[in-house]
């Protein structure tokens, strides 16, 4: 399993629906944040290691209706 985190900026006014959509549609989503900044949304996501991050991030994520941009960061460690 791997995390990655998508930051996502919205066309105005629609990062709620853009963050609803996400709930109901992905189910490899874990949590949705709004956030403060360039961008509206953060997106954690727990992928299976075979999947190829970039076709799950443009086919599921930049899809979504309102989704104007992203930012991906994947992780290595998580440390507690």
């Amino acid at each position: 399993m791997r995390t990655v985190f998508v930051l996502v900026k919205c066309q105005l006014g629609k990062a709620y629906e853009v963050a609803d959509a996400a709930v109901q549609e992905i189910e490899q989503v874990s949590e949705v944040y709004s956030i403060s900044g360039q961008y509206d949304l953060i997106m954690k996501f727990h992928l299976d290691d075979e999947v190829d991050i970039g076709r799950f991030v443009t086919s599921r994520v930049q899809t979504l209706p309102g989704v104007q941009d992203t930012f991906t960061l994947i992780t290595f460690k998580a440390f507690s």
